[in-house]
């Protein structure tokens, strides 16, 4: 409860981190775009987009800090029913801001932004009046806290690594659709919808991690890493085993997934391509970030930020090598399957080893530093 006390207690420095996201996309975004493949309309389109989503970034940045603050007091339901309940508004108000449905002014694709930002400012709101209004296990002061290192470095020392390590997953996206893109608009479009079920599996495995995480820590908190390791190793599997189930099933049967987007021949073909190859591997990639969510509750995020890179560069490498030696896309998609394999198996061996959650009990004590002890604001 300590180091949950102190998110709210304390500004956290993720809010500091948005503006520099936001700048860096909206400054750079444009050609970012281009060399993804972006012309003409739809250039000028994910421009217009992107300048309102990125425009409202810190509205994001703040709904899941104040998200994970709750899910941290034990409370898991009030962010997920916040969630749900935001997607079943987004997904009718998106269409209704950018066509014009009834009273709502028509937006074109910016209406779609717009509507996004929306769902994450209600999202906060609600989020912070719970927090501040003395219902939950914190009390949080209403007044203006002082700004202090010492929290903020506990936390960025493990928020950073996890930034890059969540960062590394949309960059090999990215870079793969530039590759990709060397064969023009289709295949962009058929990597690109298949790869919309590889993000789709991000939040299925956070609603595990979350859980995963809490456990872990107050296991190690309390001396037990046997739990601990019990704990992540359970959910792990869980993880595994879904993904793996959704890859499996979307490699037999591609249409089913990338008919909800279109009937493009060009663009089902590249789709189901990488739905046959990629998908099986899916297991991999959640086992893998389940442990990455374990390792967040230890504080140790050395080894998964490791595989992370690993996947990065065995993706992205391979993926360099098969479009120099003209082994065309199903090589690139090869490469991306085993990028999942190795993230996978490098946090598997963390965890084995012991490197990611300790087996010794003196070593899983985890103390909260003399710089956190909070004062007052818990209840007991």
């Amino acid at each position: 409860m300590q180091g949950c006390w102190h998110g709210t207690r304390r500004p956290s420095p993720s809010a500091s981190g948005s503006p520099a996201t936001s700048l860096l996309a909206l400054t750079l975004g444009p050609s970012l775009y281009a060399l993804m493949g972006g012309t003409g309309g739809s250039l000028k389109a994910a421009t217009a987009y992107a300048s309102v989503v990125f425009g409202g970034a810190i509205l994001v940045w703040l709904f899941n800090a104040l998200g994970a603050v709750i899910r941290g007091t034990g409370n898991m339901a009030l962010p997920a029913v916040v969630s749900c309940l935001g997607a079943i508004v987004l997904i009718p108000l998106s269409p209704a801001l950018i066509f014009g449905w009834g009273p709502l002014p028509e937006l074109g694709i910016v209406g779609g932004g717009v509507a996004f930002v929306a769902y994450y400012a209600v999202g906060s709101t609600v989020f912070a009046a719970y927090l501040w209004s003395g219902r939950g296990v914190l009390q949080p002061s209403r007044r203006l806290p002082r700004l202090t290192w010492a929290p903020s470095r506990e936390i960025l020392r493990i928020g950073a690594l996890s930034g890059i390590a969540s960062m590394t997953s949309n960059v090999t996206v990215i870079a793969a659709t530039g590759f990709v893109g060397m064969a023009g608009p289709a295949a962009v479009a058929g990597y690109g919808t298949g790869a919309r079920l590889e993000y789709l599996l991000v939040p299925l495995v956070f609603g595990l991690g979350s859980p995963i995480a809490a456990v872990v820590g107050t296991a190690l908190g309390a001396g037990n890493p046997a739990r601990a390791r019990q704990a992540a190793l359970t959910g792990a599997v869980v993880a595994g085993i879904l993904t793996e189930a959704i890859g499996l099933a979307a490699a037999l049967h591609p249409a089913g997934w990338l008919g909800l987007f279109g009937d493009d021949p060009a663009m089902l073909a590249t789709g189901a391509l990488y739905l046959r190859i990629v998908g099986p591997f899916y297991g991999f990639f959640g086992f893998g970030l389940a442990l990455y969510f374990a390792a967040q509750g230890t504080g140790r995020v050395g080894w998964p930020l490791a595989a992370s890179l690993l996947r990065m560069g065995v993706a992205l490498g391979g993926a360099w090598i098969a479009a120099t030696l003209g082994f065309g896309i199903s090589g690139m998609f090869v490469a991306l399957a085993a990028g999942f394999v190795a993230m996978g198996l490098v946090n598997a061996a963390a965890f084995a080893t012991g490197r990611l959650i300790p087996v010794d009990p003196a070593v899983g004590a985890s103390p909260v530093p003399a710089g956190l002890a909070p004062t007052a604001g818990i209840r007991r």
